[in-house]
């Protein structure tokens, strides 16, 4: 099964992601991917925060770009945190939208159980800048595909889920 969390940032979508996985999985210890890759002090400090919510309730892994590979070689249920800064760490290593999209398609395809955590960030003004606006579209089309292929979706906001397929 495939799982989507999905909402703005600080919404809650991470620990309710973490929560719903460590319920779906009971005593199973899972996985979880962790793509940050740009790291100032403010970015640290979130890892952190992150790092001691999950501490020995998952297996961690930290890969910020290539997420098919290391997905493949995970042998139980995964939780990817966050698809959003996978695409960020993406587009400034300057793969082409196309081949993110279709790595993107090959991760839903994957047969493993999967709860995934996304910014919603088409919910605002127009970027004033094109990486702005080119983040914002691709961001888009890759809710579009993860939600066409979870069997769930949530959206959440002020720490709360609405369930919006499944």
């Amino acid at each position: 099964m495939k799982t989507l969390f999905i909402g703005g940032i600080k919404s809650g979508k991470s620990r309710l992601a973490e929560a719903y996985m460590l319920e779906l999985t009971g005593s199973e210890k899972p996985y979880y991917l962790a793509t940050t890759e740009f790291i100032d002090e403010e970015m640290q400090a979130r890892i952190d925060i992150h790092r001691q919510r999950r501490s020995e309730l998952f297996i961690t892994i930290e890969e910020p770009v290539k997420l098919f590979d290391t997905l493949q070689q995970c042998r139980g249920p995964v939780l990817i945190e966050c698809v959003s800064m996978w695409l960020n760490n993406l587009l400034y290593h300057l793969v082409p939208e196309t081949a993110i999209l279709q790595e993107l398609e090959a991760v839903m395809q994957l047969p493993c159980e999967l709860v995934l955590v996304h910014n919603e960030v088409g919910l605002g003004v127009i970027p004033d800048n094109p990486l702005a606006r080119r983040f914002v579209d691709l961001s888009g089309k890759a809710a579009q595909i993860m939600g066409s292929h979870c069997e769930q979706v949530f959206f959440c906001s002020a720490g709360l889920t609405l369930q919006m397929k499944g």
